[in-house]
């Protein structure tokens, strides 16, 4: 890991899997990092894991919840009173359910927590990432954007039978639509945006498939650790700013889905991002 004392850090979902992983590279490398966790008592584990490791790390917790539009802009309100600024900030927090269901505010819960839920702690902390030097936003999209497809007349599934993974695809998707149009945004700034796929990776993600299926499939998976590789280089390489907005794949740049690259739906789900997080 590269030096990063003197910076701070944010990792969404950092109880365990990847977001671990990753807040453990980042706290080796001497990051402050803050654990943005909706269960507290999970955070608090994962602190002492991390610690564990390396007692000289400065790690904090907070509560964070995704799902609940309220609790991230009172989450962010904390962060902005604790620190002066965000060097890092990690979206890694993410779901895939098989049932439909919905967040606190009524969205469908993939898209509401790995969509809108990304969407408003971005817009809400982003003067605290433009306060940093430096400033790196990187969110965990997946290969599996490249069969996602946007649903414009029926992004939540409220009128037409719910799908697990295609949800998913779509969400994933999403991410990559709005780190482009957060990237055009930033162009002028000292912040730059990035998606990355993590790999396929042994975590939690599919706690809804049954037990004998998941032990099969984590055969052909890499640990957290390793899908934690392309997201700490991406967050953390100043030679990437030229690359703005870009979509990473094991730790180098790759053309995301052609229906990523377009910015009219870049802007329109920016737009319709905002207007359901107001």
């Amino acid at each position: 890991m590269r030096d990063l004392k003197g910076k701070t850090a944010l990792v969404t979902g950092a109880n365990g899997g990847i977001g671990l992983a990753t807040a453990q590279g980042l706290a080796a490398g001497g990051a402050n990092v803050i654990l943005g966790c909706r269960n507290l008592y999970k955070a608090e584990e994962a602190r002492a894991i991390i610690l564990q490791r390396h007692p000289e790390a400065e790690v904090d917790v907070m509560a964070l919840d995704l799902a609940n539009i309220m609790n991230i802009k009172s989450a962010a309100e904390v962060l902005k009173r604790r620190h002066p600024r965000l060097d890092i900030l990690i979206n890694n927090a993410g779901v895939m359910s098989l049932q439909r269901q919905e967040t606190r505010d009524g969205f469908e819960l993939t898209f509401g927590v790995n969509h809108l839920g990304t969407f408003a702690l971005t817009q809400t902390l982003l003067p605290l990432v433009t306060a940093a030097p430096q400033g790196r936003i990187v969110t965990l999209s997946s290969a599996l954007h490249y069969r996602g497809h946007m649903h414009w007349e029926d992004l939540q599934y409220r009128a037409r039978p719910y799908k697990g993974w295609e949800a998913y695809n779509q969400s994933k998707l999403a991410n990559v639509l709005m780190t482009k149009a957060l990237a055009r945004r930033l162009a002028s700034t000292n912040v730059r945006a990035f998606a990355v796929h993590p790999g396929v990776v042994a975590t939690q993600l599919g706690r809804d498939y049954p037990s004998w299926l998941m032990k099969v499939a984590k055969v052909f998976m890499v640990t957290p650790e390793k899908g934690s590789r392309c997201t700490l280089f991406v967050a953390t390489e100043p030679a990437l700013d030229a690359q703005n907005g870009s979509y990473f794949e094991q730790s180098k740049a790759k053309n995301p889905a052609a229906a990523a690259l377009s910015e009219e739906d870049q802007e329109r789900l920016w737009k319709l991002s905002e207007q359901l997080t107001a």
